[in-house]
């Protein structure tokens, strides 16, 4: 996920509505693709964070052992900086990044 274009704002964006059912012409499923992307972005987002930061992990948890790492620090740092899952994932519907199907659409 580091990999994540600095083109997507990490701020709130004002959106027209009617862009956002344009593929789907349904607002509703296009905000439930949106939020299921979101949440496969943020959890991908999480594992990677883990693993780095639990390089860092220690079995002693003594107040005295514990010190802060210049590069744990950055490293969390990065990640705050990123674009909110939610913000990917507009900018993916909206560009055509995602793959989704409704089978009960298919059925018809």
């Amino acid at each position: 996920m580091s990999n994540i274009k600095t083109t997507i704002p990490t701020s709130t964006v004002t959106r027209d509505v009617r862009q956002l059912d344009i593929q789907t012409d349904n607002i509703y499923e296009s905000i439930v693709i949106m939020s299921k992307r979101a949440n496969q972005i943020s959890n991908n987002v999480k594992e990677e964070l883990n693993g780095k930061l639990s390089e860092f992990a220690s079995s002693n948890d003594n107040l005295e052992e514990v010190f802060e790492n210049r590069e744990q620090i950055e490293i969390s740092k990065h990640y705050e900086r990123m674009p909110k899952p939610s913000l990917i994932a507009i900018d993916e519907f909206l560009n055509d990044k995602i793959y989704y199907r409704n089978p009960s659409k298919e059925q018809i």
